[in-house]
């Protein structure tokens, strides 16, 4: 089995580069500088339309998308290193429903957040409302990752998974963009800790200095 990550510091990739960090495949690792505009080459794009990172290319065939590219390397790997659920049982499934909820609800109530508060968005560009708007679902959102906790040590029963690696990476991003603040949701931040500690998680994206 061959696998070729095309990988930038600092973006989305970053979450695939823990996984991999995690399962310990070997697989060769190609920097693609957005700056010089390596995403828009043709023998980048032959590979990943879309022009982004992260990609694979798993046994000669391409995978973009983040989420879908986590869900490839669990069912590839993880199964048998048991950082992934066993395909079409119930903890699979939740691993599936979690990774999606991360992109889909979280991250975007994240994004949409730093948009109207961030310097990384020009300050005129800022809207209260959306940002508050923002700020209310993403508190909706934790105390749902909360209750999820309650009775489990991780998101699909007591061992990790790479769907909690990769939650816990889009939480982290949000403490380093946004400022997140996990401290009142006691659940999240016993178990963050524990995912976040990890040497494979540490390595790629450590916490920010103010919540290590």
């Amino acid at each position: 089995m061959s696998l070729t990550f095309y990988y930038t510091p600092h973006s989305n990739a970053s979450r695939i580069r823990i996984s991999l960090n995690e399962l310990g495949v070997p697989h060769e690792t190609v920097l693609v500088d957005l700056k010089a505009g390596d995403q828009k080459k043709p023998t980048f794009l032959a590979l990943n339309p879309n022009g982004k990172v992260p990609t694979i290319v798993l046994d000669g065939t391409p995978v973009f998308e983040s989420v879908a590219v986590q869900i490839a390397l669990g069912e590839r790997y993880g199964v048998e290193k048991g950082l992934w659920p066993r395909i079409g049982g119930a903890e699979h499934l939740q691993a599936l429903t979690w990774l999606v909820w991360s992109q889909v609800s979280l991250a975007s109530a994240l994004i949409r957040r730093m948009q109207n508060t961030s310097s990384y968005v020009p300050e005129d560009q800022h809207n209260a409302k959306q940002a508050e708007a923002a700020q209310a679902e993403i508190q909706h959102l934790l105390g749902i990752l909360d209750e999820r906790l309650k009775d489990r040590a991780y998101l699909t029963g007591e061992n990790i998974m790479l769907v909690d690696l990769d939650v816990a990476a889009t939480i982290v991003w949000g403490m380093h963009v946004v400022k997140l603040d996990v401290g009142r949701f006691a659940r999240v931040k016993e178990w963050l800790g524990r995912v976040s500690g990890r040497p494979s998680f540490r390595e790629e994206m450590p916490l920010p200095a103010s919540a290590a």
